[in-house]
């Protein structure tokens, strides 16, 4: 009773916490200001756009996975591949792996990440899996190669996938102890039968519904592009819509109607913990840092002018800059474009393209509410360390 109660007290000092940052804002910034106007605007014109662009085609098809997951995939399931006692390198290869399949953004893979990590993967594989998810992006990498040079895409793929398990390794040993306490006393159970659906046919429907994602969310290529990305970009709308057909039939036909109920009701949950996350962390990383081309409360000048040369602390604001800002998938390439333009290192920007699709604002609020503050922190505390040692090892290869 104690433990319900102290619960029930810390939700009310965050609600009270929260109506008074609400009110001491709305009586405090001062909106005269056309520096403040600007950015408060800016605040919702990229909430707009995250809205119009990323919620339909990225965030609801991740939802609907992060709840089949939830609901479908059995705990033995999750715990065999990504457990904190599964193999490491069976489940670290499939973490890093993930990346090159779902061409997700820092905010998209969020949800994926809540579904394995409450079913019970390890802190390790789970956050191996979020930074590879929108890190290790094929077709980003390709597109980096393509507009900044084969040298920076080379560098981004080869740092994208070590800092994928490096970070994951480097989580499971600090919290390791952790780990022991989630699994401790659980029933390490086979796969139950009494579901009336084979392996295959779960495979099959993830599958299908990370197929989904994929198409949907396929990012437009770059301008005179006529290659395979173009054909599959042209084909997108119809390969969805054949993909969904697909998914309706075995729904009906391989699901009870319990079973599509209690997965609806799971999905329903986690938009309930993340979308007032997401939301409110895109709001904040506008009105600071506003969209690429439109200045907000931090002109883009004084980035640009902190990230030249190669020392140390360019390096380190690239990667923290990286980090709090928010990257929708491939807009991280034309955003350094103009950047390197306008004097920007060799090796900040590599740091930026380290830190910045796998991290954000929005990001890293979500973060802090699956698996805790702490956590958060020293996951994002070496994700920007090593960008910032990667960003000034290549910068001083590159010249």
């Amino acid at each position: 009773m104690s433990a319900i109660a102290g619960g029930t007290n810390m939700k009310e000092r965050t609600k009270l916490f929260l109506i008074i940052l609400v009110f001491a804002a709305a009586y405090y910034i001062p909106w005269s200001s056309q520096t403040i106007r600007q950015s408060g605007l800016e605040a919702f014109m990229m909430l707009q756009e995250y809205a119009r662009e990323h919620v339909l085609t990225c965030l609801i098809p991740a939802f609907f996975i992060a709840g089949a997951i939830a609901v479908f995939v059995s705990q033995a399931s999750v715990l065999k591949y990504f457990g904190a006692t599964a193999n490491r390198i069976l489940s670290y290869s499939v973490a890093s792996i993930s990346g090159t399949v779902l061409a997700v953004c820092s905010c998209t893979v969020l949800p994926l990440f809540a579904g394995i990590y409450m079913r019970g993967a390890g802190i390790g594989p789970a956050t191996a899996f979020l930074y590879s998810g929108p890190a290790i992006n094929v077709l980003a990498i390709v597109l980096t190669a393509r507009i900044l040079g084969w040298q920076l895409g080379l560098a981004r793929a080869i740092g994208a996938v070590v800092f994928a398990v490096v970070v994951g390794l480097l989580m499971a040993f600090i919290f390791r102890k952790d780990d022991t306490g989630r699994t401790a006393g659980k029933m390490y159970l086979p796969d139950s039968e009494e579901k009336g659906r084979t392996l295959t046919q779960d495979g099959l429907f993830m599958l299908t519904m990370v197929l989904i994602l994929v198409f949907a969310a396929f990012a437009k290529p770059a301008a005179g592009d006529a290659g395979i990305w173009s054909i599959i970009f042209a084909a997108k709308w119809y390969i969805t819509a054949v993909l969904l057909t697909v998914l309706a039939f075995m729904l009906k036909g391989w699901f009870q109607k319990e079973e599509r109920v209690t997965w609806v009701q799971a999905t329903w949950g986690f938009m309930k913990q993340i979308f007032p996350l997401l939301a409110g962390g895109v709001l904040v990383a506008g009105f600071l840092l506003g969209r690429p081309g439109h200045e907000a409360l931090i002109p883009e000048h004084y980035i640009q002018t902190l990230v030249g040369g190669n020392s140390l602390w360019a390096n380190l604001f690239a990667s923290v800059a990286g980090a709090l800002m928010y990257f929708a998938t491939l807009t991280e390439v034309p955003i350094l474009q103009g950047l390197i333009g306008s004097g920007m290192g060799k090796g900040p920007a590599l740091a930026l393209l380290l830190a910045g699709p796998a991290l954000s604002l929005p990001n890293m609020l979500v973060i802090g509410g699956v698996i805790g503050v702490k956590k958060t922190a020293v996951f994002c505390g070496i994700i920007v360390v090593l960008s910032t040692i990667a960003g000034m090892i290549y910068g001083s290869f590159a010249g």
